[in-house]
């Protein structure tokens, strides 16, 4: 792309095509031009009162060539800066000091893995081949052992000294830190898996290992090692460790963290992970009075989380009135705060907290909820109460006996009968995730009536086992198969 015309310098139009033109026409100018020639440059300045010097590295123009057309008219000095690019200097010249600045800085965590970084990483140690990075990354994910997320930072305060003319500016600025977007971050499970593996099995997790067994799959496959020998070689060390992992006793659980004392109850508080991930626990099995337990929430993890804020966690479920005469009952379950009410679960807003929810605030979320589903139904029929038309997340629908039947995009479902319905369940499979066993069943079916049709014509035999039974040689062989294959699926 280039200008039509070269002494056309600038051009009409909004700001952004202005400067869109003025890209371009540099950039067709500077292709015409010399190279610039750049001297990589490192300037040790010492001063003459104090011990120690300061370094500037930094790249000094010997010959600017096309550079000309870049750097004429820039005066952001940040510009400069961040360019690398040093003003001209010669070596013995006396510098004067025009500013001095010293910045109050942190120690930095190490970055979160990218899927992308994670991939370079295990490329680097020797772990996995290319064709099982995917893999293995899919793998800690579906497991829980990582979730890919961000990580909001935290607000911190940094001083700022400045010296100029001799006089010292003290300053404080803000910044976020440890900040991270769309990176793999260890959940609860993930880290106690960590540690467990660690404490028990520490060679077989080392990285070493990992990159030698890679080689000695290498040699199996040039068939300069038996395979059975590296099994065997292998089993010999790890064999014993698993079961001295399986028969230990200890009092500490991985990943688990006692941290104090129920004021109450004079009870042990502790988080550790369970069945259905990290929870908070006072009390301990052993004991008479049975523990108390309470699921942490999303955004808590058993490393960080304190001792307050355990303690918070079991102040629910908490009583937050009735409505129709039924008790409302703010609680936190696996998926979120919710309200319980005459049974039924209606999932609290973000906006609402369940450790401060009031009355009112529960009543309308039932009633948003119950009108919600109202809007959703588009029809019922008296004849079959059980039978519902309605909306669902990817178009209408028909619900019946807890199952769900897809009505087809050429029907408009306002306009069905009771008949056009019972004919669409007729004729429609029901969705797969809630009706699973059933579709199983009716393969099941379909594959006993193809042995059937197989293995003999007869339409009075009663079952494919008897059929069996046929003195048929030419066609033993297939009948028999046909036969065992209905067989396994009956049973």
């Amino acid at each position: 792309i280039r200008p039509t015309s070269m002494n056309a310098h600038e051009v009409g139009g909004t700001a952004q095509e202005k400067k869109l033109y003025s890209l371009i026409w540099k950039r067709a100018l500077a292709s015409q031009m010399a190279d610039a020639q750049l001297e990589r440059t490192t300037v040790n300045i010492s001063a003459s009162e104090a011990e120690g010097r300061f370094t500037a590295t930094g790249e000094v123009i010997k010959f600017d060539g096309f550079l000309r057309v870049y750097l004429e008219g820039t005066d952001d000095e940040d510009t400069e800066k961040e360019s690398g690019l040093l003003p001209p200097i010669k070596k013995g010249e006396i510098m004067t000091m025009q500013e001095t600045s010293a910045t109050q800085r942190f120690t930095l965590k190490p970055p979160r893995y990218t899927e992308a970084a994670l991939v370079r990483k295990m490329e680097e140690l020797g772990i996995g081949r290319p064709s099982t990075y995917a893999p293995t990354i899919s793998t800690i994910q579906n497991r829980e052992y990582v979730e890919k997320g961000n990580v909001e930072g935290v607000e911190r305060v940094y001083n700022v000294l400045t010296l100029t003319n001799n006089k010292i500016k003290d300053a404080n600025k803000k910044e976020i830190a440890g900040a991270d977007k769309n990176k793999l971050i260890p959940t609860d499970t993930g880290t106690v898996v960590n540690d467990y593996l660690v404490e028990n099995f520490a060679s077989t997790l080392d990285y070493n290992f990992t990159a030698k067994v890679e080689k000695d799959f290498d040699k199996v496959a040039e068939g300069k090692v038996e395979w059975k020998k590296l099994i065997e070689e292998f089993y010999k060390v790890f064999h014993p460790k698993v079961e001295a992992a399986i028969n230990a006793k200890t009092e500490h659980r991985a990943g688990e963290r006692v941290l104090g004392t129920d004021p109450k109850s004079g009870r042990q508080v502790s988080v550790k992970i369970g069945r259905y991930g990290p929870l908070a626990q006072i009390g301990e099995k052993d004991e008479e009075e049975k523990p108390l337990f309470s699921s942490l929430q999303k955004d808590q993890s058993i490393e960080t989380i304190t001792f307050e804020e355990v303690m918070k966690l079991f102040d629910l479920p908490r009583s937050v009135g009735e409505y129709e005469e039924k008790e409302m009952v703010a609680n936190v379950g696996r998926f979120g705060p919710y309200i319980k009410h005459d049974s039924k679960f209606y999932s609290l807003p973000k906006e609402l907290d369940p450790y401060k929810v009031k009355g009112e605030e529960a009543i309308a979320v039932i009633e948003d909820k119950r009108k919600k589903d109202r809007e959703k139904i588009i029809q019922t029929f008296e004849e079959e109460p059980g039978l519902i038309v309605q909306h669902g997340r990817y178009g209408p629908y028909i619900s019946f006996e807890k199952l769900n039947y897809k009505i087809p995009k050429t029907v408009k479902p306002e306009e069905l009968t009771l008949e056009d319905v019972r004919k669409i369940i007729a004729e429609t499979e029901p969705s797969k995730s809630r009706a699973k066993a059933k579709t199983t069943k009716a393969k099941a079916k379909s594959t006993t009536t193809k042995a059937k049709a197989k293995t003999d014509k007869k339409p009075k035999a009663k079952t494919t086992a008897s059929k069996a039974k046929a003195k048929s040689t030419t066609t033993k062989t297939k009948t028999k198969a046909t036969t065992s294959k209905a067989k396994k699926t009956e049973e």
